[in-house]
Formats: C-alpha cells, structure tokens, sequence
C-alpha cells in the first residue's frame, strides 16, 4: 500500500504527521489458528475459540475478538505508522467501533488518517497527534475503527 511520508519511519516525528495525510498499509491474513490462539488467552468465548459451537452462535462460524483485530491494526500501526523512538505512546482512543466481524481467512489492512497535530502547551518538545483508523478486510469492507491520539516529540 502507499506510504506517502516524506520521510522514512525512523525519521518521523511530530512534524511530518500533517493534518490531512492519509498512510495505508497491510494485507495481514487472519486464520483460525491465530482466532483461537488469541482468543484462548485473552476472549475465551466460544464465538471466537470453538468452531464447531460458533456455528450456531450469532454469527453462524467462528469469528475473531474485536481486541484480536485492535491488536492486529496495533501491529500494523507500529510496524508503519509510529516511530518507535518518537512516539511516547498513547493517552487513549475515542469512538472505538468493530463494524464486522473478522473471519479466518480475511486480510486485513488499515488507513490512517492524521486529524489534527498540536503541540503541547506544558511541554514544547512534543505534541499530540489525532489519527482516524479504519480497518478493513480484502473485500475493502470496514471491520473498525477508532481516533487514536499518540503523543510525539518534535524533531530536534
């Protein structure tokens, strides 16, 4: 997908997240091997780790926990998005949605959208970065979304 930053993820802080800039990246598969992995130590329900009862559950089959597909765009968003060294993390997310489920054999990508970036009145050396990110599977169909605000140092 297209990385349309100027600079390379190891040089990216608080300046080159530009309100408007749309980033896109993954093409990550989800299996049932992963579903039920996650699911068993974190979302044991049986929608998400059995199968053969899922499929008579609400969603007629097995489907992976909403915090399954957060942690899959958590990955996708630190491997492409967040400089690990500038980005001094997150103080939480807004309108946290999972609009589909999420089916072993989807693959999943995310876009995310800058919102707004300010710089911090306390402290001048970072700034606080709004970012839209939606998720969607190879059908392009929406499965979540949320606002993430990730606090950043400015470029020295």
């Amino acid at each position: 997908m297209d990385d349309i930053f100027s600079v390379p993820l190891a040089d990216r802080y608080l300046e080159d997240y530009r309100v408007g800039l749309v980033a896109e990246y993954g093409a990550v598969p989800v299996s049932e091997e992963s579903i039920v992995a996650f699911a068993a130590a974190f979302d044991p329900h049986l929608m998400h780790v059995d199968p053969v009862a899922a499929l008579v559950g609400p969603f007629g089959g097995l489907i992976a926990s909403g915090w399954h597909t957060t942690a899959v765009m958590m990955r996708i968003m630190v491997d492409n998005y967040l400089n690990e060294r500038t980005s001094l993390g997150s103080p939480g997310v807004n309108d946290l949605r999972w609009h589909r489920p999420v089916r072993a054999g989807d693959i999943l990508s995310a876009r995310f959208t800058v919102l707004s970036a300010r710089v911090s009145a306390s402290k001048p050396d970072r700034g606080l970065v709004h970012t839209r990110i939606e998720v969607s599977n190879q059908a392009g169909e929406l499965v979540m979304s949320q606002v993430m605000m990730n606090l950043i140092l400015r470029r020295p």
